[in-house]
């Protein structure tokens, strides 16, 4: 059995070509379709052996590839790479700047709401996650105090709207209707599903305003089918499209560019669930662990008596092991 953690590129390497009986992944469907194992089981399998794929090829276009450094790059450095878009550069500049790698999912329904959270931990964040097809009474004037307040307070709002269709479609979805989200959201993020096209109808819009796209390659949620050939694929149009694709939504890093920027929701203090399918790690075990960027936190912040004091200590926290990933690497 080809347990997908490297044996195949290895004996590769020396010449073999393995020949496995099945893999990891093609038996875990098999458990699963079964019903052997249930979802969770096979997506924590899957993660584990995703995460535990050591095994880094020596060989390229059949020469010795040179060996990369193991240093983790700040990131401020990572702002200034010459391949690094302008949006994420203006995102890790803040990051550094504001000594903070957190991102508050503001998942309220009030737009008084939405402006009173963003105006509070405005200080403390580096970005805004909003949902504005949830606010049950958005205008173009919440819109516009939003900006003033990312302008304030030196953040950059992010739209979660996972665009997810033809070309045509996305292009109209963000540039108009009730929203105008192209009008107000730095950044956006899309699903991978449909194909190259999706990039092309959102940048059409978004690359002449300045604006950038993640691609939505993992999700927090149990049982989600973001994981292995897919997920690579995904890596793969990022990495054909960063003039307007500048990192990813994700639970780990899967990219070693440093110039792409990973994001990773459903951080708590405490690992867990909430009971809804929603799977929650640590902000140590995500920035340093994982090796992400950004931790994304909702609810861990947001239901909070004391919000402002909640996002304080996961800042805190996201940022100490932001450290401590440079310690180990240094």
């Amino acid at each position: 059995m080809d347990r997908e953690q490297g044996g195949s590129a290895r004996l590769a390497d020396s010449g073999i070509t393995l020949h496995s009986v099945i893999s990891i992944s093609r038996l875990l469907d098999v458990l699963l379709k079964a019903g052997q194992i249930d979802t969770a089981t096979s997506q924590n399998v899957e993660r584990f052996v995703q995460e535990n794929n050591t095994y880094k090829s020596t060989k390229k276009n059949g020469c010795s590839a040179p060996k990369k450094s193991c240093k983790e790059l700040s990131y401020g450095s990572r702002a200034a790479l010459p391949d690094t878009h302008p949006l994420a550069a203006r995102l890790l500049k803040i990051m550094e700047d504001k000594k903070t790698n957190l991102c508050v999912s503001a998942d309220v329904t009030r737009s008084e709401e939405l402006l009173e959270v963003a105006d509070t931990l405005g200080p403390v964040i580096c970005m805004l996650k909003t949902h504005v097809d949830i606010l049950q009474d958005f205008t173009a004037d919440v819109a516009s105090s939003l900006k003033e307040l990312a302008i304030k307070h030196n953040f950059l709002i992010f739209e979660d709207r996972k665009f997810a269709d033809i070309g045509n479609t996305v292009k109209h979805q963000y540039e108009g209707g009730l929203y105008q989200i192209s009008s107000w959201a730095h950044i956006i993020n899309a699903h991978a599903l449909p194909g190259p096209g999706v990039l092309q109808g959102l940048g059409a819009v978004g690359k002449p305003l300045g604006h950038g796209c993640l691609l939505i390659a993992q999700m927090s949620s149990q049982g989600s089918l973001a994981t292995g050939d897919y997920t690579q694929a995904v890596v793969k149009m990022a990495e054909d499209h960063t003039d307007f694709v500048f990192g990813f939504i994700s639970g780990s890093k899967i990219s070693e560019k440093p110039s792409l920027v990973h994001m990773t929701p459903g951080v708590q203090m405490q690992t867990g669930g909430d009971g809804l399918g929603q799977q929650y790690s640590s902000p140590e075990d995500v920035i340093c662990t994982k090796g992400s960027d950004i931790i994304i936190v909702g609810r861990g912040i947001l239901a909070s008596s004391d919000r402002l004091r909640a996002a304080e200590e996961y800042k805190t926290a996201g940022w100490e092991a932001y450290l401590k990933k440079l310690s180990q690497t240094s």
